[in-house]
């Protein structure tokens, strides 16, 4: 089980970042991740690893005035 946006989710095996966000259906441009504080540079989301036990954050950022 890991937390994503502090609820509790479903964790299998080889869950990537990129696959959290496709499952998730979190599809916005500007989406920020962190894994157990610490931040997770988009070059890397088909590569990072999530594992039992982390705590995800996925934040949308966005503009306004």
């Amino acid at each position: 089980m890991i937390q994503v946006n502090n609820r509790p989710t479903e964790w299998f095996e080889n869950l990537t970042v990129k696959k959290l966000l496709e499952i998730k259906n979190y599809t916005f441009p500007n989406i920020t991740v962190k894994i157990n504080d610490n931040f997770i540079p988009k070059s890397e989301y088909h590569s990072t690893y999530i594992k039992n036990g982390d705590n995800v954050l996925a934040l949308h950022m966005f503009g306004g005035g």
